[in-house]
């Protein structure tokens, strides 16, 4: 059983990145860097919150969560706990690779300023849900199981990536979301969340970045009105990575 939950989260990170792929012409304004609002895109998360959001009244999609954990904590007697770093790695592959100077769609500030955006859009969804819904985590430790922190903060950074590198090559966007859903996986397999949570956070993660990218040109408008691009920018950006809190500073040159 667990398994086939491997295979349905793989499925869903590799048909985001396939799916994203395909409709990408229309989504590009051909005068500027920033996504145009296409209600397309808006399936993949649909699809990937709604699934998580009916899991939980839903006997069916219960059961199925439960014969999964009955199986991990059968099968499975090591955790590794590897999805604490790699929740942030998609998005720090951005930054890594224009430092190597592959330059992405953005500039180093409109990118920064995305990228904190989506965090703050992210971080604030994800909060906001655990303090409602109050599910208990697989392995019992605690009541904010739903949605998948690590999850939605891989998946915002996985969109990131794509958005950003998809033009110079798309295997860039489909590592990062092939991460992303090694994240996904690993929260399941260390018991520390329903498939229902991981598909939650995955949908949270890209609607996230999604809407960061749509806002972007309202939000530099209104931030730098007057500031050349060359100028240096600060920022702080909140982090939650479902256990501790946190700021952190993002300073542009």
């Amino acid at each position: 059983m667990f398994y086939k939950a491997i295979s349905l989260v793989f499925l869903f990170g590799l048909f985001s990145a396939n799916a994203q792929q395909n409709d990408s012409i229309t989504k590009i304004d051909s005068t500027s860097n920033h996504l145009k609002f296409n209600y397309k895109q808006l399936i993949i998360p649909s699809v990937l919150i709604g699934y998580g959001v009916i899991g939980l009244e839903s006997d069916q999609l219960l059961s199925f969560n439960h014969q999964i954990k009955d199986e991990v904590t059968e099968d499975i007697d090591e955790k590794i706990t590897i999805d604490d770093f790699s929740q942030y790695a998609p998005a720090a592959s951005v930054y890594a690779l224009n430092a190597f100077g592959v330059k992405g769609k953005n500039n180093m500030r409109d990118r920064s300023v995305i990228f904190v955006t989506s965090y703050v859009i992210m971080a604030s969804a994800v909060l906001g849900l655990k303090s409602i819904v109050h599910e208990e985590r697989p392995d019992g430790s605690s009541n904010n199981s739903f949605p998948s922190g690590h999850t939605a903060t891989a998946f915002a950074g996985a969109e990131f990536l794509w958005q950003e590198y998809k033009d110079k090559s798309i295997w860039y966007g489909i590592a990062g979301y092939a991460v992303a859903t090694g994240t996904g996986l690993f929260r399941i397999y260390n018991n520390r969340h329903w498939l229902t949570d991981v598909a939650a956070g995955a949908g949270i993660g890209i609607l996230s970045t999604k809407i960061a990218y749509w806002m972007n040109p309202y939000i530099t408008k209104k931030l730098f009105k007057s500031s050349s691009e060359s100028k240096s920018t600060s920022m702080i950006a909140p982090f939650y990575n479902g256990q501790q809190y946190g700021l952190s500073f993002v300073k542009v040159f």
